[in-house]
């Protein structure tokens, strides 16, 4: 599963989800956390945690 592949990243402000989604791709982690912060706000706020926390769970560590 593609998902298996992302790790959290060092680059974090808060689990580093969005900073791994963004080396995965090679986008701008501000780009990405913009984008996420957005779709929340859109979707009422409780969807996007909820995600953001799951992947937090599922994501792997990132490496030292």
């Amino acid at each position: 599963m593609w998902f298996m592949k992302l790790k959290r990243s060092n680059d974090r402000y808060l689990g580093g989800v969005c900073g791994g989604i963004a080396e995965y791709f090679n986008l701008n982690p501000y780009l990405i956390r913009i984008i996420w912060v957005v779709l929340s706000l859109v979707s009422a706020v409780l969807p996007g945690l909820v995600v953001y926390i799951i992947l937090w769970i599922v994501m792997q560590p990132p490496e030292e």
